[in-house]
């Protein structure tokens, strides 16, 4: 009897003796009534958190799917099925050890009733923005961790959501429908181009808080502006917490190379359990070089020790090759389509493996939850063809399910169209279709940059100039959508379209090519008073901040060649929204030939016609209008949209050098 009471008293000091648990993270923070999918996955984050027994509090229409151990015992995935039956309302998950138990509250919210989720199509213009570099509205969120603002440098240079906010008025003046922001979310320490994601629920505290960022899209929305989000799936930042506790041997691909960071994000403190990354506890490891050629060069016994200790795969690189083309190519080997999927893109990016179920659930629910959340508009994905194919596929395919009317582009940094119809969804020439509405037109971009200012030229091998820029359009063929591409004349990993020194006819071109052809256009922040040159690539706009000598937010703060390219722009934005032939009629161009160097097309949608005539020679030329009698009909007049001058089309048209005419067709 005594040693029974004993017994007893042992057990109940040890069970009061265990450390109740404790949940550090819970994402999504919260979720919504009514989705199409009714399932939810939740993921938990807590020192030993799998050891807890979990249970759902009983609510009407919530059930516990799955409850999933990971290797590391430090998280626990749980999947609800969230019946159409369920009402808003406060869940409540319950982890218990022993006779400790804590209980978290999860709310349950109704579906988001603001206007949102509307997609974007070529009846859209993309003002896209850098926010560190629009403006600084905000001063005190500048610091963070000690990295503060040097604008001298490539760091934080403090802009911010409120300084877009501040300018929205500006922006609907200028007369684009929708902004595209780089990313927003998270990115720990001083990188600022936004694609290090640290923690996918969290806009950066740099920017603005969420509810900042829900206000700014509000904003938006009423003046009829969209907004468009900047995403990440290949790859997260290696500051991420993930990275600082791997949850799995699966997570990331190549998955030693990210033990290795994680060791260096921990370096000597203490670690809890399972913090090695893949819950075999803490104890000694052994050292990773610093590179993989200093891995290959080390003695064969060594190399063959860390191979079997972090399961390395001694033929595939660390990073990518980013050899793209891979992935379409009929006779290139799987060997080298796996290394651009699994290789890092970079090696301060750890490469997500979205064929590890629990993640690509999770990114797959972190997207929609941004959707009804922030009532975003649209997604921009980041390096698309890195990740992996069949993921992104599924990926469409629940957000289209989801929101029918909403769109995402992928950026796919190819130099030829015929990659951009590959990619796009219905391609005749992809057995496996990617779903993908919107591809991204570099072939247009590193055109208009390299011939625009050539002298049009169309003589047996040497094709130049605006010859050039046709050549690409007749490759449309090769995409099931020309409308649905995305076309920019530059952005923020591309040197601006403008160089200092270049003519202002060249913007003028440019400008007026990219709002009337074929697709979605795309415009960069700064673009509109012609910014110009490599150091103004990812420039401060001018006037953002308080201490800035010039305001160009301003006519009065503009210089006259400032005002002048704003004022051609704006008023260029504001006709394009009216203009039903160029924002849904079919576009019809003439080759410019040796005779006319002329680049001559025209957007028509059966009633009305927009005839667009660039010069692409240093002299006058003279068109004889019979050509384009096609297109021209019974039309006798243009009227040109930017000077409201009128052509006569029943006589020869005489085009300025370098001159461009955008012409509404008139009987």
């Amino acid at each position: 009897m005594r040693r029974i009471c004993i017994l007893l008293i042992a057990l109940f000091v040890l069970d009061f003796s265990v450390k109740a648990v404790e949940v550090e993270r819970m994402e999504p923070p919260f979720w919504y009534t009514g989705m199409k999918n009714t399932e939810l996955q939740v993921m938990f984050y807590g020192e030993n958190i799998s050891a807890a027994d979990f249970s759902l509090k009983s609510y009407e229409g919530v059930r516990i799917k799955e409850i999933c151990k990971l290797e590391n015992p430090n998280y626990l995935i749980v999947y609800l099925d969230v019946s159409s039956a369920a009402r808003p309302g406060v869940m409540q998950f319950e982890f218990r050890q022993g006779r400790k138990a804590i209980v978290k509250d999860f709310e349950l919210r109704e579906r988001n009733a603001k206007p949102g989720a509307m997609g974007f199509t070529a009846k859209d213009v993309l003002y896209l923005i850098m926010p560190d570099r629009f403006a600084n509205g905000n001063p005190d969120n500048d610091v963070l961790d000690g990295h503060e603002v040097n604008r001298q440098g490539g760091g934080r240079h403090g802009g911010d959501i409120r300084g877009i906010v501040d300018h929205l008025d500006y922006i609907d003046d200028l007369g684009v429908t929708a902004i595209w922001l780089n990313p927003v979310q998270f990115n720990k320490g001083g990188q600022s181009h936004g694609y290090s994601i640290s923690d996918y629920y969290l806009v950066d505290p740099r920017f603005g808080t969420n509810e900042e960022y829900c206000a700014m899209i509000d904003a938006a929305h009423e003046r009829n502006i969209k907004v468009v989000m900047d995403m990440i799936f290949n790859h997260s930042g290696s500051a991420h917490w993930w990275v600082g506790d791997i949850p799995s041997s699966d997570w990331f691909n190549q998955n030693w190379y990210a033990e290795q960071l994680s060791e260096r994000m921990r370096g000597s403190r203490q670690a809890k359990p399972g913090m090695s990354g893949m819950g075999y506890g803490r104890r000694e490891q052994p050292k990773l070089p610093a590179t993989v050629g200093e891995f290959n060069a080390l003695p064969e016994q060594e190399r063959e020790k860390l191979i079997a200790h972090y399961r390395i795969n001694p033929d595939a690189l660390a990073t990518t090759t980013h050899y793209k083309w891979v992935l379409m190519d009929p006779h290139a080997p799987q060997t080298e389509k796996d290394i651009l999927v699994e290789g890092w893109f970079s090696g301060g990016m750890p490469d997500l493996n979205q064929k590890n179920r629990h993640l690509g659930r999770y990114l797959i629910q972190n997207s929609i939850w941004w959707i009804e959340y922030a009532r975003i508009d649209g997604i921009r994905m980041d390096t698309y063809p890195y990740a992996d194919y069949d993921f992104m596929v599924q990926w469409c395919e629940e957000v289209e399910a989801e929101y029918p009317e909403f769109n995402i582009v992928g950026e796919g940094w190819y130099p030829r169209n015929s990659a951009a119809g590959w990619w796009q969804r219905g391609a005749a020439t992809n057995a496996d279709d990617s779903k993908l509405k919107t591809t991204m037109d570099f072939d247009i971009t590193f055109t208009a940059k390299r011939e625009f200012l050539k002298e049009s030229n169309t003589s047996e091998g040497s094709e130049a100039g605006l010859f050039k820029i046709y050549e690409c359009l007749t490759q449309d063929f090769l995409i099931p959508n020309p409308d649905n591409v995305l076309v920019f004349l530059d952005n923020h990993d591309i040197a601006r379209f403008m160089d200092e020194g270049d003519p202002i006819w060249k913007f003028r071109q440019g400008i007026a090519f990219l709002l009337t052809t074929r697709g979605i256009p795309q415009m960069y922040y700064g673009t509109e008073i012609m910014m110009a040159g490599p150091n103004a690539l990812r420039a401060d706009f001018p006037g953002g901040w308080k201490e800035d000598t010039a305001d160009a937010f301003t006519p009065e703060g503009r210089t006259a060649v400032q005002n002048e390219c704003w004022d051609y722009v704006s008023r260029l934005l504001n006709w394009r929204k009216t203009s039903a032939p160029v924002t849904e009629g079919k576009l019809i161009h003439y080759t410019p030939d040796n005779k006319t160097r002329c680049y001559v097309y025209a957007r028509t949608d059966g009633n009305d016609t927009v005839l667009v005539i660039l010069n692409g020679s240093d002299t006058v030329r003279i068109l004889d209008m019979a050509r384009f009698s096609e297109v021209v009909g019974e039309n006798t007049r243009g009227v040109d949209v930017i000077t409201d001058d009128v052509i006569d089309l029943t006589e020869p048209v005489v085009v300025p050098a370098r001159g461009v005419y955008i012409l509404e067709l008139e009987k």
